[in-house]
């Protein structure tokens, strides 16, 4: 495991064939999919073709899925996804999702960190964007105490069982530092 996707606690790594039942149960639970824009249940066999034929080129697919695990065990926790990528104006939208076990233990939080030094480090990027429900306060909390400023408020914006909720769009500019 590459230095650069790891803090010591938790890493970030690419999708492994064994990630399969555990993706299928997150990508198949109702309650998310208004979060991920997702309206129907996965299959495991589209999961499985997903995976293997996933090859993690950000500046091809536009998006970078990885896998949260812990150092110190190897257990997946959550995935952090990177999408919408804008190459011509260095900048991306970010993602996380912990495993209600895991949660409220920092695991999110060093996520966004990891993810962060990756994204101006190696993929060169000028900001990270983030749209959080204004009525998720752990999410605003954990975007807030991680350098994101809210930068407006979009109405309606997320459908969830029926009815539409307001989210923040949150902005982190990014500081270049070579590793």
């Amino acid at each position: 495991m590459t230095t650069m996707l790891t803090d010591g606690t938790i890493a970030l790594r690419a999708l492994e064939p064994s990630d399969l039942d555990r993706v299928y149960l997150w990508e198949n639970d109702p309650a998310l999919w208004p979060y991920g824009n997702t309206v129907a249940p996965m299959s495991r066999q589209m999961l499985k073709e997903y995976i293997d034929n996933y090859e993690a080129d950000i500046f091809r697919d536009r998006q970078l899925r990885l896998i949260i695990t812990l150092c110190d065990s190897g257990e997946v926790i959550g995935t952090l996804d990177l999408f919408d990528l804008d190459p011509a104006n260095s900048r991306c939208s970010l993602g996380i999702f912990i495993a209600t076990a895991y949660r409220n233990r920092g695991h999110a939080s060093r996520a966004t960190t990891i993810a962060e030094r990756y994204c101006a480090d190696i993929i060169n990027l000028h900001q990270l964007w983030v749209t959080v429900p204004v009525t998720n306060a752990a999410s605003v909390t954990l975007f807030k105490n991680a350098g994101y400023t809210i930068a407006g408020r979009m109405r309606s914006w997320l459908k969830v069982s029926g009815r539409y909720h307001d989210v923040f769009l949150m902005q982190k500019f990014l500081v270049h530092q070579p590793t």
